[in-house]
């Protein structure tokens, strides 16, 4: 492709369409960026023939001007088609939400609303700013998933949901407002459908190469779709009844247990500062049939008894989400090292458990070894909040270490373990 001029794949209400843009240059002093289009319109077409037949007609438009302009009409329209990294789909974004926060879905949501951010600059598209602008969080998907951690990050996640449920179909009409298909010359489209077709193997070979994997496909898909669907059922109780199955891993040992929260305020499956706690998810599940949970904190939620009724029936599954695996193990090591060795979802994960678990307790010990004062909350505030003009923790690290495992410690003494 022409430096710096990009085919680009736009999913919006009115399909699937290719277009292209130019990432900010500079030229004489300015910062510029660009999209096929003029005046007030923004040219998009159906497929890449189009957009071929397009650039070749000469017909003028706002990248006449690019310096790198010249190459584009002698490109093949095979140079013209976006590949995977180049295709934003905005339409979809609704239904990728729906997705956990993972770096996928991040990555995927961020780059979309990146190119949404052009599309509103260079188009001037007011209504698609403010529809950015109404969730903190679309500023902060550049940096990953560390925002979307914790109870802090999973409100900013929400947040995001909110706008998209209420907001979204008013960004996608703005942009869906300002696209244009302007026609073009059969031929020069017949021509470059025929670039295409040289580069695409044929049909019938394609159908096939597929036939022999087909039959195997279906029967695995068959065997399989079983427990696909046992799996986003149990996923889908968890989530409609509030309550997280959570997983820790601390001392070598991996611990099942409930959590759940009641406004801001954690409840553990447990009692006197206490957290009832299993070896693996199927003696999880046999323990929530025993009589003696009912009288545990968590019993007080309102869909408790549905989780206890799936128990006692033998049904109930327990499926622990990424962000509710706690990985205690290792950190201190981590933490002796300094700042660069420690992995900030972990720490942000693992401070989530320690702070919640002691709340839920009444014990202020957590909150007070962590305050700003301390050498402890002093370093995990620099890996977890950073902030460039504060100056970084300074080794040896043996009280941070040595004040973490305490916490760790009296963590693990809380664990109740059946």
């Amino acid at each position: 492709m022409a430096q710096d001029i990009v085919p680009i794949e736009l999913g919006l209400p009115q399909g699937d369409l290719v277009t292209l843009w130019a990432p900010r240059w500079r030229e004489e002093g300015e910062e510029w960026e660009a999209f096929l289009g003029h005046e007030e319109n923004l040219y998009a077409f159906s497929d890449p023939a189009h957009l071929a037949a397009f650039v070749r007609s000469g017909a003028a438009n706002d990248l006449d001007d690019h310096p790198a302009w010249h190459v584009v009409p002698a490109l093949s329209a095979v140079d013209l088609s976006p590949d995977e990294d180049h295709q934003y789909d905005l339409v979809g974004v609704p239904e990728l939400i729906a997705e956990p926060p993972d770096t996928w879905t991040i990555n995927e949501l961020s780059e979309i609303v990146e190119m949404a951010r052009s599309l509103a600059e260079v188009c001037e598209l007011d209504t698609v700013t403010e529809v950015l602008q109404d969730a903190e969080g679309f500023d902060l998907l550049g940096e990953g998933t560390l925002p979307f951690s914790g109870k802090e990050g999973q409100r900013r996640w929400n947040r995001i949901c909110r706008v998209v449920a209420d907001r979204w179909d008013e960004l996608l009409d703005a942009i869906d407002g300002v696209v244009t298909s302007p026609e073009v010359d059969a031929t020069a489209v017949s021509e470059a459908e025929n670039e295409l077709a040289e580069e695409l193997p044929d049909e019938e070979d394609v159908e096939s190469d597929s036939a022999a994997e087909s039959d195997h496909e279906e029967s695995e898909e068959t065997e399989d779709s079983g427990d696909a669907e046992d799996d986003e059922r149990e996923e889908g109780f968890w989530r409609e009844i509030g309550i997280d199955p959570i997983k820790i891993v601390t001392g070598g040992r991996e611990y099942y247990s409930l959590r759940c929260f009641l406004g801001e305020d954690p409840v553990f499956l447990g009692s006197d500062g206490s957290i009832d706690a299993c070896t693996s998810p199927r003696a999880l599940a046999r323990y929530l049939a025993e009589d003696k949970v009912d009288n545990t904190d968590l019993a007080r939620v309102a869909t408790w008894q549905t989780v206890k009724n799936a128990a006692t029936a033998g049904e109930l599954e327990i499926d622990v989400e990424p962000d509710n695996t706690y990985v205690l193990s290792g950190l201190d090591d981590d933490l002796a090292e300094g700042p660069s060795e420690i992995d900030p979802n972990q720490l942000d994960l693992a401070e989530e458990l320690l702070t919640d678990a002691a709340s839920w307790a009444g014990d202020e010990s957590v909150e007070n070894a962590l305050g700003s004062s301390e050498r402890l909350g002093w370093m995990l505030s620099y890996v977890l909040r950073p902030d460039p003009n504060r100056l970084p923790p300074t080794p040896p690290f043996d009280q941070e270490v040595a004040a973490w495992r305490e916490l760790v410690e009296n963590f693990e003494a809380r664990l109740r373990v059946h």
